[in-house]
Parts: structure tokens; sequence; C-alpha cells
């Protein structure tokens, strides 16, 4: 299901996440699960962006992976997409997306993990907060995020990655 986000609920929920985020500090295991996170910043197509942010991946021992990002730098009403890839930001451009069933399973959820649930905005500063909960516990083939522009030709539009440690 495709969540729509107005520019003015984006600004309101990143700038509360964010500060959120940047509180939880490095990666722990806690009673809401095991948590990985990381910083965000430019990569590949966005090189000499200034962007910023953090992505945090919790498996739930309950069951389910819940994934947040708080993205600032993009611009601003930019139209973007991530998702949870299966390599670090450093190897091959992050690879592609993680699969939790492999690729016979599809390349779109429930397969795949995309913070946002699809396509997504930045509002008018260039910030962006999503979210999304995956219903299993994701394999530890989770490594990165990445931002992908999608204004750019997709063979080229990865323009953010936070490695999740």
């Amino acid at each position: 299901m495709k969540r729509k986000l107005k520019y003015s609920t984006l600004a309101v929920s990143a700038l509360t996440a964010g500060g959120l985020l940047m509180a939880l500090g490095p990666a722990a295991s806690s009673a809401e699960g095991v948590v990985a996170r990381g910083d965000f910043h430019a990569f590949a197509a966005g090189a000499g962006q200034d962007i910023g942010g953090r992505a945090q991946l919790v498996r739930r021992p309950s069951g389910g992976t819940f994934v947040t990002i708080h993205v600032d730098g993009l611009t601003p009403g930019g139209h973007y997409a991530s998702h949870v890839h299966k390599q670090r930001c450093e190897n091959g451009d992050a690879d592609g997306h993680f699969q939790q069933d492999g690729p016979v399973a599809g390349a779109t959820p429930p397969n795949e993990i995309w913070p946002g649930d699809g396509p997504w905005f930045a509002n008018g500063a260039g910030i962006a907060n999503v979210d999304t909960t995956a219903d299993y516990v994701a394999n530890p083939d989770t490594l990165s995020v990445v931002v992908h522009d999608l204004s750019l030709p997709s063979t080229a539009n990865k323009v953010a990655c936070a490695n999740l440690d």
C-alpha cells in the first residue's frame, strides 16, 4: 500500500524523526530488537551534493523489520525512491536491492524493503523522512540503504547511501 505524504507533513516529521534518529547513537540490541543504523552521504550520481541524514533498521523479536530514513540536502521537491541494498556502499555502488527470498520471488515488496513504500518527494527544504515495515525479520543481507533520484536514468540514479552497522 502506497502512502501519500504532503510536504508540510514531511517537513514536521523529518525534523522530529531526524532529532530522534540522531539521539539514538550507534547500533545496538534492545527490547525493541536488533538495531542497525548509519549516516547518509552523497554517493555515485550524488557526488558533490551536500547530502546527509540517517537510516535505521530494526529487526523486531516479535517478527517484522522496521526501516526509517531521514535525508537532507536533496533537491527541493525532487522525486526519489529508497531501497535496502545487499552490499555496503563502498562495494560496487551497493550492488542491487536486498531480496528476502531471492530474485525468483520478485523485485517489489514484500520481497524487497522500500522505505517510503514506493516513490516519494523531498519537501521544499530538500528534506524527507520516510519509513516502512516488512512482515518478516530481514536476513543479514540488509547492509545499506540507497536513495535513488528518479529524475536521473535508472542506470545512474543512486545519489545517497548509508551503511547499516
